[in-house]
C-alpha cells in the first residue's frame, strides 16, 4: 500500500504545482471577457492543456536518464562478458522481430528480479534488467523477460500512457477549477475574484479528481500487461513466458522506483479496492491467460 500511496501522492503534488502556476497565467493572461460565471473557459482549457500535456511529456522525454540515475543502471557499451554479450545479442534479435531500432541495454545492481524498458519512442528506448533477475531466472526465462519488455516498446506502452496521464491531468486541471469557481460564485455567492472558497475547493476537487484518474492510467496499464506477455510469449515462446512468470510469483520483490513501476515486469497481489491502484495484474491471472491461449 505504501507504493500506492507515494505513487497517487508524487501525482498530486505535481497537479498541484501545475495548477498554481495554471491559476497564475490564468489571472495575468485570461481577462473575462467572453466568460462563463467569470471564467474564461477557452484560455483555461488551453492553459490546463499547455500544463497537463507538457508535463507528462517532458517526463516521458526525461525517462531514460531519469531511470538510469533512479537505478544506477549501466549500459552496455562493450561487452566485458558471455552474459552481457548475450543479453546484446537476444535484445538485438528481438528488436528485429518487433520491426523497432535497437534499444540500449542496460544492468542495473539489485537483488530483486525485475526488469523494465522507458523511452521517448519506439527506436530510442532503454531496457535494463537487474542482477538479481540474472542470477535468479534461467536462460529461457531471461529471454521471455527481455521479450516482454521489447513488446512493451514495440507497443508504445510508453508514449500511450503519457498522452493518457497528459489528457488526464488536463482535465483535472479544468474541471478542478471549474469546480472551484461555481462554489466561490454560486453558492458563496463571492462576486469580488476568487476568494478562499475558490482556492480551497478547487485544491480539494484536484486531489478527488486526481485520485479517480490514477484510477485510469492504471487500468490502462494493467491492461497494457497481458499485452507484453503475448508479445513475450510470440517473441520467446510461450511456455518460457509462463515459466519466467511462475518464477516471478516465487520471488518476494520490493517495488521498482514510482516513477518506474508501471513499465516493470513484476506484478503484485491484492484484489478488491487494492485492485483499483495496481500497475500490473496478479501473476497468477496472467498466467492463466497465457495458459488459456491457443
Amino acid at each position: 500500500m505504501k507504493r500506492v500511496v507515494l505513487f497517487l501522492g508524487t501525482n498530486l503534488a505535481i497537479l498541484v504545482v501545475l495548477g498554481i502556476s495554471a491559476n497564475i497565467l490564468m489571472n495575468l493572461f485570461a481577462p473575462e471577457t467572453g466568460t462563463v460565471g467569470g471564467m474564461n473557459l477557452t484560455a483555461l482549457l488551453i492553459l490546463a492543456a499547455v500544463f497537463g500535456m507538457g508535463g507528462s511529456f517532458i517526463s516521458l522525454a526525461m525517462s531514460k536518464w531519469m531511470a538510469k540515475r533512479m537505478t544506477g543502471a549501466q549500459v552496455i557499451e562493450q561487452p566485458r562478458t558471455s552474459t552481457e554479450m548475450w543479453l546484446l545479442n537476444t535484445v538485438q534479435r528481438q528488436a528485429e522481430q518487433a520491426g523497432i531500432g535497437m534499444p540500449e541495454v542496460a544492468i542495473y545492481n539489485s537483488p530483486q528480479v525485475n526488469a523494465f524498458a522507458t523511452g521517448m519512442s519506439r527506436n530510442k528506448a532503454l531496457v535494463a534488467v537487474s542482477t538479481g533477475l540474472l542470477n535468479s531466472m534461467q536462460q529461457d526465462e531471461v529471454e521471455a523477460v527481455l521479450g516482454h519488455e521489447i513488446s512493451h516498446v514495440a507497443n508504445g506502452d510508453m508514449v500511450t500512457l503519457a498522452l493518457i496521464q497528459g489528457v488526464l491531468n488536463t482535465f483535472v486541471i479544468f474541471f478542478s477549477r471549474v469546480i472551484g469557481n461555481f462554489v466561490d460564485r454560486v453558492l458563496l455567492k463571492n462576486e469580488d475574484g476568487h476568494g478562499v472558497g475558490f482556492w480551497v475547493t478547487t485544491m480539494l476537487a484536484q486531489i478527488v479528481l486526481g485520485i479517480l484518474a490514477s484510477m485510469i492510467v492504471f487500468w490502462f496499464s494493467r491492461r497494457r500487461e497481458f499485452r507484453a506477455d503475448a508479445g513475450g510469449a510470440e517473441l520467446a515462446g510461450r511456455y518460457k513466458m509462463i515459466n519466467a512468470l511462475k518464477r516471478l510469483a516465487q520471488t518476494h520483490n520490493e517495488p521498482l522506483p514510482e516513477q518506474l513501476a508501471a513499465f516493470g515486469i513484476n506484478g503484485g497481489i491484492g484484489g478488491g479496492l487494492r485492485r483499483l491502484f495496481m500497475t500490473h495484474p496478479p501473476l497468477a491471472e496472467r498466467i492463466a491467460v497465457l495458459e488459456r491461449a491457443p
